[in-house]
């Protein structure tokens, strides 16, 4: 029981890190997205030491567990404009394809960048 309510306010810090941005957005009318700024804020504090990566683990990771949820709402709000989408099945298999290929070329080229690094520190 304990842990289940560990996890409700980690995931609770995390959603007051997104309220926050989306507030700063709101209230500064900027074009980022809130969303991000609180992306941004969460990384400055994790990298300064004032929120320990401890106090958000078990939430964060709770959250990547079941980020499949997440996606659902997104997929049934494209059903609202399938008019845009008829007729144009092959592009988007295309573009999913390449566009996923170049993410993951990314992913794999800075993860190998960061694991090099942290080698020639160690030794």
């Amino acid at each position: 029981m304990l842990k289940i309510v560990k996890v409700i306010i980690q995931i609770g810090l995390l959603f007051c890190m997104y309220f926050i941005g989306t507030w700063i957005q709101q209230a500064f009318s900027l074009f980022i997205p809130g969303s991000v700024i609180g992306l941004v804020l969460m990384f400055i504090l994790l990298s300064t030491g004032i929120l320990r990566a401890q106090w958000i683990e078990s939430g964060a990771r709770f959250m990547m567990n079941h980020l499949v949820l997440f996606f659902i709402p997104a997929t049934v709000g494209l059903l609202n404009y399938y008019h845009l989408f008829a007729g144009k099945g092959i592009f988007l298999v295309i573009i999913t394809m390449v566009s996923t290929f170049i993410v993951m070329v990314a992913s794999g080229l800075i993860s190998e960048s960061f694991a090099k690094r942290k080698d020639l520190n160690n030794e």
